[in-house]
């Protein structure tokens, strides 16, 4: 089965979500100094900042779950779809740093809310053979708004706009926002979602919609799995028999932001001035930095089917740890600045065709059909309680000693690395029902 046009429009329109949270999650590198200026931030208060919209996305993501279990995924979407719009036109008319945070805030919550049902979304959709690359729009969406949130940083600044340059960078993301609700009513309910909810008719036209070969032996196979989980209305994803799928959620949603990944995008533009960079340099570099992570998410997409996801998060682990290394010697030794953009960019590649790549699939991959939206929200809380604490701790620690915090992303990589090895099974080209018989314990 290859996808036809139904099936890669409910996947893009599904992954747009995405667009909006990498566009969100770094477009305020480029103003966060702005900011910083305008209100007289410290370094605890410019955490603030940055932490006022993670602190959204801990909240969105532990309760997308438990709403798109009860509206469906669409419905829920189509909600954050709105926060997206709210948060970007607020953002641009803030009148004091407290309602900035409190639009940082409301922005935050469609980001956690979208990284959990976006995925789930696309994971009920997709045939077995093409989960990884169709879960992975996902991801490149992502990976597409951190660019775009880049290049549009350096193009505002070159409008030279004075007073309203970081009030526009932040706002220009209601256009992808409203075209992100619009695509959203244009989509079909998950067909597992309906069966969970008793709507059989309508899960088969979706399955048949979506061009599945054999869409009755399908919708057969989903009804099974749901009475093989004993599923009931309300089953809490808090139970022994799920212990294994949790700790996979919980730590690769940890291990994610351990290993530096958006503290380093957050702070992006600080941290090549704190390397002696100019504004406007860091900008153009940031853009490099990007484009490569767009480039090696896209190599990941080829290779997630094909090599799998435990190969890839080893080959990322391992690389990443290397990198970090070197980026800390940079910092703590105050020398060979050069050096600095290479690593990061090497950096990017490793972190964007294993974890960037692997992530999102995986979590959506490991929970049974009945829990799957409430796994997410624990895996995506997991990985978004973690950036919160980093993005508060980072701007502070760095102030003081800018290598530490890479020593210790650097340790943390080479545990995620023997935690992988060990412990983490692989799930490439199996069913999420196959996946639900062999990962759940009783």
């Amino acid at each position: 089965m290859k996808p036809n046009f139904y099936l890669m429009k409910a996947t893009v329109s599904g992954a747009l979500g995405g667009l909006l949270f990498g566009f969100d999650t770094a477009v305020i590198a480029g103003a966060i100094d702005s900011v910083t200026r305008l209100y007289g931030l410290t370094d605890t208060t410019k955490g603030v900042t940055v932490f006022s919209a993670v602190l959204g996305t801990v909240i969105g993501a532990l309760f997308a779950g438990v709403i798109g279990e009860k509206l469906g995924g669409r419905e829920t979407l189509r909600i954050t779809a709105v926060l997206y719009v709210i948060s970007a036109i607020g953002c641009c008319f803030a009148w004091d740093w407290h309602s900035l945070l409190l639009f940082r805030f409301i922005g935050g919550l469609g980001i956690g809310a979208s990284s959990v049902l976006g995925p789930v979304y696309i994971t009920e959709l997709a045939p077995a053979k093409w989960r990884g690359r169709m879960v992975g729009t996902f991801q490149i969406n992502v990976v597409i708004g951190i660019l775009l949130a880049y290049a549009s940083n350096f193009a505002v600044r070159e409008m030279h706009l004075g007073a309203w340059e970081w009030r526009t960078q932040l706002g220009v993301a209601a256009i992808p926002a409203v075209l992100f609700l619009i695509m959203l009513f244009g989509i079909p309910r998950s067909p597992r979602w309906s069966v969970s909810k008793s709507r059989i008719d309508e899960a088969l036209a979706v399955l048949k919609l979506m061009g599945d070969p054999n869409p009755e032996g399908e919708l057969a196979d989903i009804q099974l799995a749901l009475k093989e989980s004993h599923a009931v209305a309300n089953e809490p994803v808090f139970r022994w028999k799920y212990r294994y799928p949790l700790f996979l959620a919980i730590t690769i949603g940890a291990f994610n932001q351990l290993a530096g990944i958006n503290a380093i995008l957050y702070y992006l533009n600080s941290i090549f001035s704190s390397a002696g960079f100019s504004q406007l340099s860091g900008d153009l570099q940031s853009i490099a930095i990007g484009a490569t992570n767009l480039i090696f998410t896209l190599v990941g997409m080829t290779l997630i089917d094909r090599l799998g996801r435990k190969t890839l998060l080893l080959i990322g682990a391992a690389g990443d740890a290397v990198c970090l290394a070197g980026v800390a010697y940079v910092f703590l030794t105050n020398s060979h600045h050069s050096a600095l953009l290479p690593l990061l960019i090497v950096y990017i590649a490793f972190f964007a065709v294993s974890q960037g790549a692997v992530i999102w699939v995986y979590i959506g991959e490991v929970f049974p059909n009945v829990v799957r939206n409430k796994g997410q929200s624990v895996g995506n809380s997991s990985h978004w309680i973690m950036n919160a604490a980093i993005a508060l701790v980072f701007p502070i620690l760095a102030a003081k000693s800018g290598g530490v915090p890479f020593v210790f992303f650097a340790i943390m990589t080479v545990i995620q690395f023997i935690v992988v090895l060990l412990v983490y099974p692989e799930t490439k080209g199996q069913t999420l029902e196959s996946l639900q018989r062999r990962l759940v314990r009783g």
